[in-house]
């Protein structure tokens, strides 16, 4: 009865699961639109997009909103507020190739620092205004611990970006050369002759970008950017993260969208392994939803990624119940890893945290159910009731005391029958030979309740 009943809770999860996170995307997706008014606009319209956090994917998921949004309104301009450290090299690609294709014209406005891809994104605007004091440069490979990247096709690679960016708008490209690749000499003759030898990155302050021709003009606001355009009587729209943006841009990184996945697969797995408890099973569920939504307002997933997630868990699930020589299990596990890779911007990332998660999950699994073994799944498989005196049971009494006793056959033995031993009835069996009633036998062996006799001589 108790895999019955699991049995009939298995599709009802495995529906609730696909309804949760399934139907939960379209609604979430609503709040992905601004719910404040626009102001009205009158006239070609200015629109202002921040640039200020680490360079990903959701950055890049909301700048093409912001963009199309721009282009519906048949905005004038877009001024970028960029205040940041870099990020993604690949997000800063795609975002650099978002404004050369853009048919507005796009300034730079660079708060206080436009470092590394930073940097790459503030060249692709057709121009770049900068904040006293603020800085642009210091653009080469690093990895996620900050450590540069000697690779000479990713360096090469990126010094190619970078010119190319500069080249856009007739700036010099030593110059960008110069903030990616450390083993260039340069002398910069604008700069009073400034060298700079081996080992050093260039970075530039905003009094040496005009000086060089990487700024146009340095102001101390996104106002005064504006007057400076001339556009003074111009709409200003300011577009920003929305809530669910931003919680999903948080969502995405790789530390929580990796313990997202940890919290997913255990908490489904100790609800399958150790059921009866429902939290761990809902807080799974919740954690694969809150994966799924992030990417799906972020723009990378859909609903087949969410499809190919569930179906993976049933098949596993089936596994666990329909032997099939590990073929279910087997698609399973690709179906789940398919689901999971493809509502990802980076496939090889997804498919190394979901590593990590099902170690880290197993291990959790294994803790959990040491701890709670009484009502692991396993005990339905497993006779583990015994029949004691302390349980109601009556043991059977063994009848050593008979052994070489005598007593006179009542019926035949057939090779089993009665004999009377003492006062006595006792069933008894031969060793395989017919004893005709009436004779004497006697005791020869006690097995338990088992007697066994002989005729005596």
């Amino acid at each position: 009865m108790g895999i019955r009943r699991w049995l009939i809770r298995l599709p009802l999860m495995l529906l609730m699961m696909g309804m949760v996170v399934g139907t939960a995307l379209p609604l979430l997706a609503a709040a992905d639109e601004p719910t404040a008014e626009a102001p009205p606009i009158n006239g070609p319209a200015v629109y202002v997009i921040p640039i200020k956090q680490t360079i990903e994917s959701g950055l890049q998921s909301f700048l093409e909103r912001a963009f199309q949004e721009a282009e519906e309104a048949e905005a004038e301009q877009i001024i970028l507020v960029i205040n940041t450290y870099g990020g993604r090299v690949d997000s800063a690609d795609n975002i650099g190739q978002l404004i050369q294709n853009s048919p507005i014209p796009t300034v730079a406005y660079v708060q206080s620092n436009a470092i590394s891809a930073g940097a790459y994104i503030a060249l692709n605007a057709d121009q770049i205004v900068m904040q006293p004091n603020s800085s642009i440069g210091d653009a080469a490979v690093v990895d996620g611990t900050g450590e540069l990247i000697d690779n000479p096709k990713i360096t090469s690679m990126w010094v190619s970006k970078m010119r190319a960016a500069a080249e856009l708008n007739d700036r010099d490209p030593a110059i960008a050369i110069k903030m990616v690749d450390p083993n260039v000499e340069l002398t910069i003759a604008e700069l009073n002759n400034k060298t700079l030898g081996k080992g050093e990155l260039l970075t530039l302050t905003s009094q040496e970008a005009l000086a060089v021709g990487y700024a146009e003009h340095i102001a101390g606001s996104v106002e005064e950017t504006i007057d400076w355009l001339g556009l003074g009587q111009r709409t200003v729209i300011e577009v920003d993260l929305t809530f669910a943006e931003n919680l999903a841009t948080w969502l995405t990184s790789p530390l929580i969208r990796t313990l997202l996945l940890i919290i997913g697969i255990a908490g489904v797995a100790i609800e399958l392994v150790v059921p009866g408890f429902g939290a761990p099973g809902i807080i799974g569920i919740a954690g694969f939803g809150l994966y799924f939504f992030a990417h799906f307002i972020a723009g990378f997933a859909g609903l087949e990624s969410v499809v190919l997630f569930v179906v993976g868990i049933g098949l596993l699930i089936i596994e666990l119940f329909i032997p099939s020589f590990g073929i279910l299990g087997f698609l399973g596990i690709g179906s789940l890893v398919a689901g999971v890779v493809t509502a990802a911007y980076d496939t090889e990332n997804a498919f190394y945290s979901l590593l990590i998660a099902f170690g880290v999950a197993a291990v959790l699994v294994v803790i959990f159910a040491i701890i709670f073994k009484k009502r692991g799944i396993w005990n339905r498989f497993i006779l583990s009731d015994s029949l004691t005196k302390e349980a109601g049971y009556i043991p059977a009494t063994s009848r050593e005391d008979l052994l070489d006793k005598e007593g006179v056959t009542l019926t035949p033995l057939r090779p089993s029958g009665t004999v009377q031993i003492g006062e006595e009835r006792i069933d008894v069996v031969t060793s395989g030979q017919f004893i005709a009633q009436n004779r004497s036998v006697r005791v020869i062996k006690v097995e338990g309740t088992r007697v066994i006799v002989r005729e005596s001589v």
